[in-house]
Formats: C-alpha cells, sequence, structure tokens
C-alpha cells in the first residue's frame, strides 16, 4: 500500500538555490517507532561542456553557478588560458540535463581539435576519461617562488571559516565547498557543488571572471586532497592549499613538486602540514 507522507511547515530554500534543492518526503525511525519527515537534499544533474558544438566532458554537478564552473573547468583543463578566449558561453537546460555551450577563440579552438577527448565522470571522479597516462601526469608549474604568508591560527581555523560561505551544505547536509582565503581577511568567496573538483572548477571560475589573483590566498578545501585537486590548484596559480581531510601520498608528492603549501587535517585547533612549511609563520617548530 502507498502512503502519502504528509509535508512538514519548513521554509522554502532561498531563490539562488531552488534549483539545486529538492524536498522530499520520508520516514525518520527513532526509538522504536517511525515519523514521517521532510528532508532538502542536493540536486545532482549531467552538466555537458560543450565547445564548438562537441561535448568535451559530462559531469554529474549541482545545477548552481553554472557560468562559473564552465570556465572553471575550460581553465583547469588547459582548454583556455583566460576568461576572454571564451568568445560566448549559453547554458542551455534540456530534459536530460545541462548544457554549457561554449565557443572559444580561434587558436583555443584549433588546439582543442587537436586534443579532443570525451570524459564522463561521476561526483567522485575528477581523471575520469583522460585518454592517457601522460595527462594524468600533466606537467604543473612550479609556485615555489610566489604565494602569500599565513599565520598558523589563520590556517587551523580556515576551513570553520568556510562553514560561513555553505548556505547548501547548512541546507542538505551532502555537498562539498571550495574557499578562498585572504591573509588577515579570511574566506572572502566560495563555491558549493556535490562534487569536490566540481566546487574547486566553480571557485576558481568565479574568481577569473572577477579578476581575482589565486596568488594572493589560499584555497581551503572540505574534502579529501587528491591529485586532481592538487592539479586545479597549481593550474590556478594558488601556492597554498588548506583541506579538512587528509591528502592521498601522490597528491603530497605532487604539490611537494609544485612548491605548493599543503596542510590539512585543518580543523580549529590545529592541522598538519605536509610540504612548504616556509609560507606559515608563528605556532609551531619545524623539526
Amino acid at each position: 500500500m502507498t502512503r502519502t507522507l504528509p509535508q512538514t511547515d519548513r521554509p522554502a530554500p532561498p531563490p539562488a538555490l531552488a534549483q539545486a534543492v529538492r524536498r522530499v518526503g520520508g520516514l525518520h525511525h527513532a526509538r522504536g517507532a517511525f515519523r514521517a519527515v521532510t528532508r532538502d537534499l542536493a540536486e545532482e544533474t549531467a552538466v555537458a561542456m560543450v565547445y564548438g558544438g562537441s561535448t568535451q566532458a559530462v559531469m554529474m554537478a549541482s545545477p548552481a553557478d553554472l557560468h562559473d564552473f564552465a570556465v572553471g573547468f575550460s581553465l583547469t583543463e588547459g582548454l583556455v588560458t583566460h576568461p576572454d578566449q571564451i568568445e560566448r558561453l549559453e547554458i542551455m537546460d534540456h530534459p536530460q540535463g545541462i548544457e554549457a555551450q561554449m565557443w572559444l577563440a580561434g587558436d583555443r579552438a584549433e588546439a582543442l581539435a587537436a586534443r579532443r577527448r570525451f570524459m564522463a565522470g561521476p561526483v567522485g571522479c575528477g581523471l575520469c576519461g583522460i585518454d592517457s597516462l601522460a595527462e594524468a601526469a600533466r606537467a604543473l608549474p612550479d609556485l615555489g617562488a610566489v604565494g602569500p604568508a599565513l599565520d598558523a591560527s589563520q590556517v587551523a581555523r580556515a576551513t570553520e571559516d568556510l562553514r560561513r560561505w555553505q548556505p547548501l551544505h547548512d541546507i542538505t547536509r551532502s555537498v562539498h565547498a571550495a574557499g578562498f582565503l585572504l591573509p588577515g581577511q579570511g574566506v572572502v568567496l566560495a563555491r558549493e557543488d556535490v562534487g569536490r573538483h566540481n566546487a574547486l572548477d566553480k571557485l576558481i571560475g568565479a574568481m577569473a571572471r572577477q579578476g581575482i589573483d589565486a596568488g594572493q590566498g589560499a584555497f581551503v578545501l572540505t574534502s579529501r586532497v587528491s591529485v586532481e585537486m592538487v592539479q586545479k590548484c597549481a593550474i590556478a596559480g594558488c601556492a597554498v592549499l588548506i583541506a579538512v581531510s587528509a591528502p592521498t601520498a601522490h597528491a603530497r608528492r605532487l604539490a611537494d613538486g609544485a612548491g605548493i603549501t599543503l596542510a590539512a587535517f585543518a580543523r580549529g585547533e590545529g592541522f598538519d602540514l605536509f610540504t612548504r612549511p616556509d609560507r606559515i609563520a608563528g605556532g609551531f617548530d619545524v623539526a
């Protein structure tokens, strides 16, 4: 027998997040009994990155901040080096998902045609569908001579500072965030997504569109640090990466090689520092 679940009085999500949230009914079990509840779940949508009419990638993502996502993905995949090289960008809704349709400047369009590939990635995968091992191990810029100086106390509380910028997580409890932290100011910009690498692409795209120099601050993540997160950080020119969870061993090696300061387990009271401690001042000694 189908049971109709009553809807409780709960405020609707803010208009800016309405497309990224779906309200559903369910049953909650506690103390030996069920009761009807409603929950706001994060929406997950297929987003196709389309260049000159051909699909380059299909990612499962939160359907919000898609202009930022398209620009950030284009930058971190090396398809463009500046937002101005995207001559036109349109977001198109379809019954099956969303297309970010882009047209690149002539030289970038020619370069893309030469390396055309197709990538279909679930939310947990940032390197799915690449066409060679060389692409997975692509050369990264050396950021050893750049980057900000940060106080250890600011690094320790960076992920707590990011919490203020997570309205979608506050509603759904199921999405990641990536934020940009400036010395002495804290987190000044952030983006959210069901995929951790998508959230970082959205942040990088938002910064590029606003003309914000990533080299002046640090990226702050609510996730673990894997290879593609370090790659995106390096390509964006950000020399400090702070995360709430652990890096993989490969990600640590990659960060070290690129001259990136990698801090993890940043949860208020402290953090672990894996590479380039010289950018972090105060509160500890390095043996």
